[in-house]
């Protein structure tokens, strides 16, 4: 792989971002390549690569482009910081998604054995799916069903069964007071992360629409939104202690 400079349409296919994106950028001044050519092409150097980086990371957390460029220009601007977001948001995806995996797992066990699906069954099915399509564009959704194909059932089962239980163990340490960066907790911290960068593959934006979706509804798949925000604010302690150790 070629390291940068890259010239505009190299960046573009490397990151997926639109050439015509990155003209505006540099328009506006929020992105402006560090070097041009002799012939006038914008060369963009890896320190230009870490600002997009930064650029998008704040449009996804709902930012508008007067705010990101307001943030970067920021004395005390704190990058980690919206990387935290960004994880605070891909843990909320992995907890939604497995629940109405579950879910419908016991409604097709039901169909397949002829017994009765309960209306409250039906009732929380329904109630995850709309509100999925509610906050998840239809090329988020399809990612999300690329990455379960890629995951595979078999797994996607294991890892349902796997986040009750790592949920219990966070929620056990939260009320004796552990503190968060204490082995233990920092032991639960990395099996959340791992859980969740399985699943997603770490996608920014699959995660910011999560986060939108679990400040903006108080049940989540008939699961209550709280315990688990107070649980993320946990890992997240345990994480930012970490990264001093």
């Amino acid at each position: 792989m070629r390291p940068p400079p890259w010239k505009v349409g190299e960046l573009a296919r490397r990151t997926g971002i639109s050439v015509r994106t990155l003209h505006y950028y540099d328009e506006i001044g929020l992105l402006c390549p560090s070097h041009h050519s002799d012939a006038g092409y914008r060369l963009y150097t890896a320190a230009d690569i870490a600002r997009l980086q930064q650029v998008l990371s704040l449009r996804q957390l709902g930012f508008p482009l007067e705010e990101v460029r307001a943030c970067l220009e920021r004395r005390d601007f704190d990058a980690r910081q919206v990387i935290r977001l960004h994880l605070a948001r891909l843990r909320e995806q992995i907890a939604l998604q497995q629940r109405l995996c579950r879910g419908l797992e016991l409604i097709e066990h039901s169909l397949g054995s002829a017994e009765a699906v309960s209306v409250e069954q039906l009732v929380q099915s329904i109630e995850g799916i709309t509100m999925i399509e509610k906050y998840y564009t239809p090329e988020q959704l399809e990612q999300l069903k690329e990455r379960a194909g890629q995951v595979g059932e078999e797994r996607i089962r294991q890892v349902g069964a796997e986040w009750p239980q790592l949920h219990a163990e966070v929620k056990a340490e939260m009320d004796k007071g552990t503190d968060p960066a204490s082995e233990t907790v920092q032991r639960l911290a990395r099996r959340w992360m791992a859980l969740v960068q399985e699943f997603t593959g770490g996608d920014p934006a699959i995660a910011a629409s999560l986060k939108k979706m679990y400040e903006q509804e108080a049940v989540v798949a008939g699961m209550d939104t709280g315990p688990l925000r107070e649980m993320r604010a946990y890992i997240d302690k345990a994480l930012a202690a970490a990264k001093k150790g």
